[in-house]
């Protein structure tokens, strides 16, 4: 893998993307058999969480204990980055102690800033703009459960946000089509469409959408993720107006493929962005999207710890 950090979907080549999923298919394919690899022995990853989380915070930890290493958890109470400690110093004091940070925060400067001070490799757990662990994630669960991505197509329907900004770079890039459907106002904005633009593996892979019917009608995947996310709760009533119309349920699924997939980030509110019957129905995958942020993380903290910053 040729990228020593990962900051957005956008670091990431082609080649680098083909990596990370045949790694995270062999190491799945390994633990199943009870046969982790124990690769990253004696290393340890500090864990900065600025954000609360289950599936990130879990995933990493169980990942670094399963390929022989240690997780330090380190919360805003611990290091308050840019307000006790500059980013930098913090960036440049870890370098020292750890092996790899994962970030997971507010602004996305921050990271941006965290990569470029450390001498060891950054992950983004997840910030305002970008979720590319997530994204990767997605694809690679799309890829198991469908054999391929030639001719796939993906309804992500709702707020055109960090999630959503990361599948639509990651789909771009493989020439998978991804058709995104958001109220006015929580769209794609055109600044990061030129961006998408100018990384697509072809013109039109990421389509935009008013109709939530018409974006999934030729799916043969629908995602959604919650309306409300940290830091949103004061636009908590104005966004369920505006997002009512774009629940995922039983009315909506029926007019996609006979056999699409349902995906969903979590975690879900039920009964507002997705409904109970669709989650938890026949074509629902999310569970095994779930699980799968720890294999293809696990991919990620082998092949991006094996090297430090600036060697070949």
């Amino acid at each position: 893998m040729h990228c020593t950090d990962l900051v957005s979907i956008a670091d990431l080549s082609v080649a680098d993307i083909h990596e990370i999923f045949a790694t995270a298919k062999a190491m799945k394919a390994s633990h199943s058999r009870g046969r982790d690899e124990l690769c990253l022995r004696g290393k340890t990853l500090g864990m900065i969480f600025e954000k609360y989380s289950m599936r990130t915070r879990v995933s990493f930890e169980v990942a670094m204990t399963q390929l022989g290493g240690h997780a330090l958890y380190l919360t805003k109470q611990d290091i308050n980055l840019g307000q006790r400690e500059s980013v930098k110093d913090g960036a440049r004091v870890l370098s020292r102690y750890v092996d790899c940070i994962v970030i997971r925060t507010y602004g996305h400067d921050v990271v941006l800033e965290l990569a470029e001070h450390a001498t060891i490799p950054v992950i983004n757990g997840l910030s305002d703009y970008s979720h590319p662990c997530q994204a990767l994630t997605d694809v690679f669960t799309v890829l198991e459960k469908l054999g391929g991505l030639k001719g796939v197509q993906i309804a992500f329907v709702g707020d055109g946000n960090n999630v959503a900004r990361s599948l639509a770079m990651l789909c771009a890039k493989l020439g998978i089509t991804c058709v995104v459907a958001s109220p006015k106002k929580y769209e794609l904005t055109q600044e990061f469409l030129r961006t998408v633009k100018a990384a697509a593996d072809h013109p039109g892979c990421v389509v935009l959408r008013r109709d939530p019917k018409e974006a999934v009608r030729n799916a043969d995947v629908i995602y959604t993720d919650s309306w409300i996310s940290m830091g949103q709760e004061a636009e908590a009533e104005a966004r369920r107006r505006a997002f009512r119309p774009y629940q995922v349920n039983q009315k909506l699924v029926a007019c996609a493929k006979k056999d699409v997939l349902v995906m969903h980030c979590l975690p879900a509110h039920r009964g507002e962005e997705i409904t109970d019957d669709v989650i938890d129905g026949p074509s629902s995958i999310v569970y095994d999207q779930a699980e799968n942020r720890l294999h293809v993380q696990k991919a990620l903290l082998k092949l991006l710890m094996g090297k430090r910053k600036g060697s070949p």
